[in-house]
């Protein structure tokens, strides 16, 4: 073990741990005290960075990161998301100032604090101007009530033209872009990640694991586990992302991380968060057992020999599973 090097926040002065705690199964089906514990023997770990939506669970997910944090808001950078549907009227969702102000208020009551650090535009709103959204987060961090933002699952040329916005028009600057990258799908690495290198855009991926597809959850019989959430929301866009052709690269995934001394999910993890571009790959446990599977690659590094013969399952910028099927604007085909 060689220690856990922290990394910059894209262009900013803020340094995260190369890991990400992300928590979408909390106020789920992870219950609000074990949802605590996982919080607090993450940051025990030396996980720094946490990563919510006020959407996740109607917000509960929210609540209980606020409660886990009610004692040690100042140790870590705490990021949540905005665009999500909150409520049944024509203006609770999307990228409007209206929704953004609105929903900014109603995270920072759940989370029990008066300023979130990262604040990240969940998807795109094509319809609404990239200066009004722009304008409204600008306002939030002249405010005080947002340190800096961020993008979520957008295309390269939005994220593009967000910053040229920004530039143009003295506003607020996306520092980092949260995108669906694994061994499975590495459609960003052909134009988002030499994006993000070229004008120091922070690189915050979800999925890593493959929703479990790498980390050898899934069976080649074709039977779910029954706490996984493909199983629990049979024709979601989870249980999409559960394929034949997936399950089968899983297999041979799991075959060659036994070769290298590591369990399928520190392999997927590790491959992830030491790829060109990545500042700290979301890990998103469900239980105990599953965040201290992954805690190790805190302090891994992924050699030469590692990164081949990764390749070898998915080649570099290929697909074999679609991870931005919460995307309508990637039409790339899965053949």
């Amino acid at each position: 073990m060689r220690g856990m090097d922290h990394r910059l926040l894209g262009r900013t002065g803020v340094h995260v741990s190369p890991l990400c705690l992300g928590a979408m199964n909390l106020g789920g089906p992870t219950p609000e005290a074990e949802g605590i514990r996982l919080v607090h023997a993450a940051m025990d770990a030396g996980i720094n960075l946490i990563d919510t939506a006020d959407v996740y669970h109607d917000g509960a997910s929210e609540t209980v990161v606020g409660k886990a944090l009610a004692d040690r808001r100042e140790k870590v950078v705490l990021a949540t998301k905005v665009h999500g549907r909150t409520g049944p009227g024509p203006n609770d969702l999307g990228n409007s100032r209206l929704h953004i102000m609105r929903a900014c208020e109603a995270s920072l009551r759940r989370l029990g604090t008066d300023y979130i650090d990262l604040y990240q535009v969940h998807r795109p709103s094509p319809q609404i101007p990239i200066d009004e959204t722009l304008g409204a987060l600008t306002d939030l961090v002249r405010a005080g009530k947002v340190r800096y933002v961020g993008c979520s699952t957008h295309p390269a040329w939005m994220v593009m033209e967000a910053l040229a916005a920004s530039d143009r028009h003295g506003l607020a600057r996306y520092v980092s872009e949260q995108p669906p990258y694994n061994l499975l799908d590495r459609r960003i690495e052909n134009e988002l990640v030499p994006l993000a290198l070229r004008y120091g855009l922070a690189l915050i991926p979800w999925a890593p694991l493959a929703q479990g597809v790498l980390a050898g959850r899934y069976q080649a019989d074709g039977a779910l586990p029954g706490d996984s959430r493909a199983a629990r929301q049979p024709g979601s866009i989870y249980a999409e992302r559960v394929t034949v052709r997936g399950i089968e690269a899983g297999a041979r995934f799991a075959t060659l991380a036994a070769a290298h001394g590591r369990t399928p999910g520190q392999l997927a993890l590790l491959w992830c968060k030491d790829q060109p571009g990545v500042t700290a790959p979301i890990v998103g446990p469900r239980t105990r057992e599953q965040l201290d599977d992954v805690l190790p690659v805190l302090e891994m590094s992924l050699s030469g020999e590692e990164r081949a013969a990764c390749d070898t399952i998915n080649g570099p910028g290929g697909v074999l599973v679609n991870f931005h099927n919460t995307a309508p604007w990637m039409k790339t085909p899965i053949v």
